[in-house]
């Protein structure tokens, strides 16, 4: 069964958060599917991984680029998993997946300042405690640090 980390951004944005949470993976040697809700958003996270930092970038690919299957991340606006990705990143909207067997790891990264992405994350917490999957919970402090609180 999976482990199911929610993420609440409260002081800094998803673009500040995910290259840490990528790296973090890419260092355990797993491979991550990144799920957004639009192609506008694709395209920005697409972007700014390849230059959010001048001292280094995330090699990443996205899922219409006929190498995905090799890749160690893969960006994508669909539930599929195209690279075997043991952790799965749903940011921007996109709800747990309902098979999250199929992962070592889900990663539900939320912007807390919108009530509705709150509502769906409440929704979400409920069914990966219902299914049995070890969940945390973990808010950012004032200074962007994570904190865990269940």
């Amino acid at each position: 069964m999976a482990e199911i980390l929610f993420f609440h951004l409260q002081s800094r944005p998803l673009e500040q958060v995910l290259p840490t949470i990528l790296d973090r993976a890419l260092s355990r040697g797993q491979k991550v599917v990144v799920e957004v809700a639009s192609q506008e958003r694709l395209s920005a996270v697409d972007d700014h991984l390849w230059t959010y930092s001048d001292e280094s970038f995330l090699p990443h690919v996205t899922a219409m680029e006929a190498d995905a299957a090799t890749n160690a991340v893969v960006l994508t606006t669909h539930a599929h998993n195209p690279n075997a990705a043991q952790v799965r990143i749903c940011a921007d909207g996109v709800r747990i997946p309902d098979a999250m067997q199929d992962y070592e790891r889900v990663v539900l990264i939320f912007d807390g300042d919108d009530p509705d992405a709150l509502a769906a994350a409440r929704e979400d917490w409920k069914k990966a405690k219902a299914s049995g999957a070890a969940a945390s919970y973990w808010q950012q402090d004032e200074t962007g640090r994570w904190e865990k609180k269940a």
